[in-house]
């Protein structure tokens, strides 16, 4: 296991590192985005995003900060990366209306991994990230019922005038979680670095605007489909990688 583990760890640096260009101005997020709160559990941890990239590691170590979550087989021959945000429309969009279609036509087949990173932009985005990988704690499944009830639920806890504190965990008991054990990790300053990771990860790729989607085949560069909210794009995109695999063997 610890050996599939660091393979695929190494995959996503390649993935990551090799597969997504800079973009002028990414840096834009390390200032303005309410660093320097009283409470560094609502708010991502301030030495991680502004810290220098050589010093905290490089682009390697975040990769394994940042722990992304991975749906499917981690031997599959593609994965599919989103850098999403709970709080963001156009990522509920996509939630509802386009991965339902990759799990059923590519990560249950076997042909492709999934893998979610945070990318926290909104007021409430942070806590909701948080909350996600409190969740995670619990057990795998319950991570991704609380993933899709977040967004489900976008509408509710979105537009709430303090941090819903209530509301991840009115869904935690949903859903079945021991929701003490929730509360107390959401209380918390738990998860508040890996978030931060995730974020400082997407800032260093360029990721500009959620959902950023990346499709990726083995040791090969990185994709990002634009057209995120048309489900033929990204089947193109891995039809195509596919094709260009085999065309070299």
């Amino acid at each position: 296991m610890t050996d599939r583990k660091n393979k695929n760890q190494k995959r996503t640096v390649f993935i990551l590192g090799a597969g997504v260009l800079m973009v002028a101005g990414a840096m834009w997020m390390l200032t303005g985005n309410g660093l320097g709160s009283s409470s560094a559990a609502l708010q991502p941890t301030e030495s991680i995003i502004t810290g220098e990239m050589e010093e905290l590691g490089g682009i390697e170590a975040f990769v394994e900060m940042a722990k992304g979550i991975e749906l499917g087989d981690p031997d599959a021959p593609i994965t599919i990366m989103e850098f999403g945000d709970y709080q963001c429309p156009a990522c509920q969009d996509f939630a509802s209306l386009i991965k339902p279609q990759i799990d059923m036509q590519y990560v249950e087949s076997g042909i492709a991994r999934f893998v979610f990173y945070d990318y926290p932009r909104h007021n409430h985005s942070f806590l909701a990230h948080r909350a996600a990988r409190c969740a995670l704690d619990q057990n795998r499944d319950s991570y991704w019922n609380f993933h899709n009830r977040l967004f489900a639920r976008q509408s509710a806890w979105a537009v709430s005038g303090s941090p819903p504190m209530g509301a991840f965990e009115s869904i935690a008991d949903e859903i079945g979680l021991d929701v003490d054990d929730f509360a107390s990790c959401l209380a918390s300053e738990q998860y508040a670095d890996v978030v931060s990771a995730n974020l400082r990860l997407g800032i260093e790729l360029g990721i500009m605007g959620t959902p950023s989607i990346l499709v990726n085949r083995g040791t090969s560069p990185a994709v990002r489909v634009s057209r995120w909210n048309e489900f033929s794009a990204i089947a193109e995109t891995i039809d195509r990688l596919m094709a260009e695999d085999e065309g070299l063997e």
